[in-house]
Formats: structure tokens, C-alpha cells, sequence
């Protein structure tokens, strides 16, 4: 969890994004993940986190991706019970929320859009960490701008997890998740 709280904080801070709006953003962004860490999958699969925005609209979105089955739904927790209540604090503060296959594969998304009015628009081209690169960005791979394709992560024993990057040309991208990488939006190129 501390992770995706040093991302949504790095994220967040080069998009202008208020005080209130980055503390509501870390409360759901936990309520998420705390849930994704919580079902049931095997030992080798990881929870994915996306950070997106959209200007036009004034929304910040979290992502949060997990192997598991099963649909989340908002419980009503009795007075005396200690947990459950996460989806009923994202409804509460999330302009709204749902969930969707994953595209890659098994599991689901949970995302929660925020209200965001001050976000600033992105720059054509930004760096960020491999992890957060998606299908259909620019990445520069070996001096060339090359569309991506598809995205996995990979763990190595003993070191940290890598992304495969399958580009439109050429062999795929191994890097490690961490690596910053230039991406440019695909009507930026």
C-alpha cells in the first residue's frame, strides 16, 4: 500500500491537484487496493494500479486491478462489525464508481472517478514509470517512438517486478516497473 500511495502522490503532483482532492484520492485509492489484497487469488498475481485523468472533464480515475472473480458489492455492515464498510466510503466520496473486465485477462477493475476541477491538461509528452504505461500510448523504445501493444508484468525472483511492453515494431520492452519511461499520448505523435 505505501507504494500506491507514493505514486498517487507523485502522479497527482505534477497535475495541479489540490489538498482535498489528493487526500480523498489516497482514502479511495486504500479503500481499493486494501480490497484487492484481500481476494483470494494465487500467490503469484499482483494488484495493478492506474492513475488517469481527464482534463475536459475535470476527473481524476483510480484504478485498481486484481486476478480475482466475483463482482464487489457495498455491504451494510452492523454496528458491531469492524471491516466492510470500504464501498461505502468510495460511494460516498467518488463521483462515481464501478467495475469492469480486465482487458488483459482474468479478474476485474475497480475504479472510482473524483471530482477534480483544478487538473491541468497533460503535456504532450511526459515520462513515468513503466508500470503505469498503457496499450495504445507512444513509448521510446531504441530511438523511435513505437506504439504499444499490450502490457504485462512479469516477477523476477529476487529482484523487482518488470513490465513487457509488445510494441507495433521490433522485439518487446523489458523493463523494470520503476524505469521512467518518455510516452506520448497516440494523437500527440
Amino acid at each position: 500500500m505505501p507504494r500506491s500511495r507514493a505514486a498517487l502522490h507523485a502522479v497527482l503532483g505534477g497535475w495541479g491537484v489540490g489538498q482535498d482532492v489528493l487526500e480523498t484520492a489516497e482514502l479511495v485509492l486504500s479503500e481499493l487496493v486494501t480490497n484487492a489484497l484481500r481476494v483470494p487469488v494465487p500467490s503469484d498475481r499482483q494488484v495493478g494500479v492506474r492513475i488517469a485523468r481527464s482534463p475536459a472533464e475535470g476527473l481524476l480515475r483510480l484504478e485498481v486491478s486484481d486476478a480475482g472473480s466475483g463482482t464487489p458489492e457495498v455491504r451494510a455492515p452492523g454496528d458491531e462489525e469492524t471491516g466492510g464498510r470500504g464501498l461505502l466510503l468510495v460511494e460516498a466520496l467518488a463521483h462515481r464508481w464501478g467495475v469492469e473486465k480486465r482487458a488483459g485477462g482474468i479478474g476485474k477493475t475497480v475504479y472510482a472517478e473524483l471530482k477534480a476541477p483544478d487538473i491541468v491538461a497533460e503535456p504532450v509528452e511526459s515520462e513515468v514509470a513503466a508500470a503505469l504505461v498503457r496499450p495504445g500510448q507512444w513509448v521510446r523504445a531504441w530511438g523511435a517512438w513505437r506504439v504499444v501493444a499490450s502490457v504485462r508484468s512479469e516477477q523476477c525472483h529476487g529482484r523487482d517486478p518488470a513490465v513487457v511492453l509488445g510494441l507495433d515494431e521490433g522485439p518487446s520492452l523489458r523493463v523494470q516497473a520503476t524505469v521512467a519511461l518518455a510516452v506520448r499520448q497516440r494523437e500527440d505523435v
